[in-house]
């Protein structure tokens, strides 16, 4: 068809050109542009890695967003508005667990973002929003103790790169549904420099059991993990349990596929680390297929910022969340053809 659209334009641009008529050839070339953009590939959502930045700031000026703080709340508040207002649903599922050192009932929240519901089939994308209540693994014993860890890459990162992705999901060609889950709780955890205290993934852990115990009608056929995205030197390798697993191992070579096929070599084709995260609990009680996407070397291999002080906006990029935005989007637009 775009064949004979093509071949029909040339005759009638040859035919204006022979008679000399200055009206039939405007036509011809509207003919041959309308051929053009029949044969052109659909354009793709533009992911703005620049907004996903100021989102990132936006968060982080919310302060430390451990669970229960008045932070998070503001945080809860930020983002509810920002996904209700794009036409999402947004929900939260509820719980309380004990804080760590004093024993005492935290409120809790996992919040969940819903798109296209009518569909059955869908893709769960999530990340946590929490972060840790303090600095623990600062080079300074007073910021140890009684710092301000902000998360900008170990929390903010995910929830950033998932409101700029909200901006474009109902413009996507998909043939699926798709959820952004935020998970609380996924490290409050106290350090004293010997050992931890606490349990980590306390919010995928609940929404894992309550998947397993009560089946939704919906089915998730897949799903990513967003953590630590935003680093200035990205270096995101293959996350070993990701990389290995039958189930989601698919899902890390189509991932890493599609960042070559861009030409964004942050992707590294490679397993490199074997990172504990809320992956664990989806896949191994939930049973739904999800793989890691994280960059373990923030900002290098000796994590020099990971749990400090310097996990600041500053420390993150625009650039980054671009890169690991427009694999995410081209993914998506991809996996809904096969």
């Amino acid at each position: 068809m775009i064949q004979r659209r093509l071949e029909a334009a040339f005759l009638l641009l040859a035919t204006c050109c022979f008679t000399g008529g200055v009206t039939r050839s405007a036509i011809a070339e509207r003919a041959l542009q309308d051929a053009a953009k029949a044969q052109a590939p659909p354009q793709r959502a533009f992911f703005d890695g620049e907004r996903s930045y100021e989102y990132l700031k936006a968060i982080c000026a919310l302060g430390n967003r451990m669970s229960g703080s008045v932070g998070m709340q503001k945080q809860q508040a930020l983002m509810e508005q920002h996904f209700t207002q794009l036409g999402a649903s947004v929900n939260y599922q509820r719980f309380e667990a004990n804080n760590p050192l004093s024993g005492k009932p935290v409120p809790m929240a996992n919040l969940m973002v819903t798109w296209h519901p009518e569909t059955d089939r869908r893709l769960l994308l999530c990340a946590h929003y929490d972060t840790r209540p303090l600095p623990d693994r600062d080079r300074d014993p007073a910021a140890r103790r009684h710092g301000i860890f902000l998360g900008a890459n170990d929390g903010a990162s995910g929830v950033a790169l998932l409101m700029e992705l909200g901006n474009h999901v109902k413009k996507l060609p998909l043939d699926y549904g798709i959820d952004f889950v935020f998970f609380d709780a996924e490290e409050l955890v106290y350090s004293d420099g010997r050992r931890e205290i606490g349990p980590y993934f306390i919010g995928s852990t609940e929404f894992a059991q309550r998947y397993a115990k009560r089946p939704p009608a919906h089915e998730y056929t897949a799903g990513v993990l967003f953590d630590m995205v935003a680093d200035r030197r990205l270096n995101i390798h293959q996350e070993r349990f990701s990389a290995t697993w039958s189930n989601t191992r698919p899902l890390v070579k189509e991932i890493w596929a599609t960042a070559a096929r861009l030409g964004i070599r942050e992707f590294i084709p490679r397993a490199k680390y074997e990172v504990r995260d809320d992956h664990l609990p989806l896949n191994r009680i939930a049973g739904i297929p999800v793989c890691d996407v994280i960059d373990f070397e923030y900002s290098d291999s000796r994590r020099l910022n990971w749990h400090t002080t310097g996990d600041s906006p500053e420390n993150c990029s625009a650039e980054s969340l671009g890169k690991v935005g427009r694999v995410v989007v081209e993914w998506l637009v991809t996996r809904s053809r096969n």
